[in-house]
């Protein structure tokens, strides 16, 4: 089963970082490039433990929906979210927050693997890793730029 994990160093503080990363909201405007938006659930503000979302987004050309639910939660440290119905067999997302001299260090830790066994697999090498890690990024990317700008204050 693949695993991607991902650190990022942000300027700010522990709850901000861990707030502005269950925010539906910044979520959505991180993933304006596949047009995804919450349509059930929770679809604005902060995701809770136990709380559902539905998201609609386009993927290779395809629309698809994905339900995750907030399975763990310890704020401001950790949380995780699960797929509950969506296009994966497995699709488990860890989100791991700790305090640093100079602000956060935000972890990923994405557990995933796509259905349709050895085909899947091999999607899961060639193609899927290299996707939800860029995913990832630039969602980590736009969380360090309203975290550390204050411009996050809006979404929380």
């Amino acid at each position: 089963m693949p695993v991607i994990e991902l650190a990022t160093f942000i300027h700010a503080d522990i709850s901000t970082c861990f707030d502005l990363s269950r925010s539906i909201d910044l979520h959505t405007l991180s993933t304006a490039k596949t047009k995804e938006k919450a349509i059930a659930g929770r679809t604005s503000g902060l995701i809770g433990m136990n709380e559902t979302v539905t998201w609609q987004a386009t993927h290779f050309f395809v629309r698809q929906k994905f339900t995750s639910k907030i399975m763990a939660y310890n704020r401001p440290f950790h949380f995780r979210d699960e797929q509950q119905k969506g296009p994966f067999r497995l699709f488990s997302h860890d989100h791991l927050f700790s305090e640093t001299d100079d602000g956060t260090l935000m972890k990923d830790r994405l557990h995933f693997q796509s259905p349709a066994g050895l085909l899947g697999k091999l999607v899961d090498q060639l193609i899927l890793t290299r996707y939800l890690k860029r995913f990832l990024t630039e969602r980590n990317d736009m969380i360090r730029h309203f975290a550390e700008t204050g411009k996050g204050v809006d979404l929380l």
